[in-house]
């Protein structure tokens, strides 16, 4: 068995990185590791669709894990992310995050990569320095 590396056409989170580069970054992440690694699953280019990732997540049972580019190639929405997630834990597999140097691996991991969403959505409302400057 192996990691199957998880890459995306389309921009996630307002970012855009060709594919060359995602597998790049994907298959120095598991040199690094020693994790045996698969060519990457590229996800369809529609919006809002996770076609590839479900797939792989429906054949987890035939891999050791999934790494993916990013973290936030992940479903934004909190629900649908985590039934993804919980399904890889669930089969005692993880996925990886090479951007963020991360896996989830238990119920904490899935924890903490919600956390780190809600906070990347909260970033955005937040007083910028020079708002800050105009209330004083």
């Amino acid at each position: 068995m192996g990691y199957r590396g998880y890459i995306t056409s389309r921009p996630f989170f307002g970012e855009r990185v060709p594919q060359r580069i995602q597998n790049i970054v994907i298959r120095d992440y598991c040199e690094k590791r020693s994790l045996f690694y698969f060519l990457s699953a590229t996800e369809v280019a529609m919006s809002q669709s996770y076609l590839m990732l479900n797939q792989l997540v429906d054949e987890i049972d035939l891999l050791d894990g999934i790494v993916a580019y990013s973290m936030f190639q992940l479903p934004p929405d909190d629900q649908l992310r985590a039934e993804i997630l919980s399904k890889v834990v669930s089969a005692h597999r993880s996925i990886h995050f090479a951007v963020e140097t991360m896996s989830v691996n238990t119920q904490i991991d899935i924890a903490a990569v919600n956390q780190i969403f809600q906070v990347k959505n909260t970033l955005p409302l937040c007083l910028t320095k020079d708002n800050w400057k105009l209330l004083f």
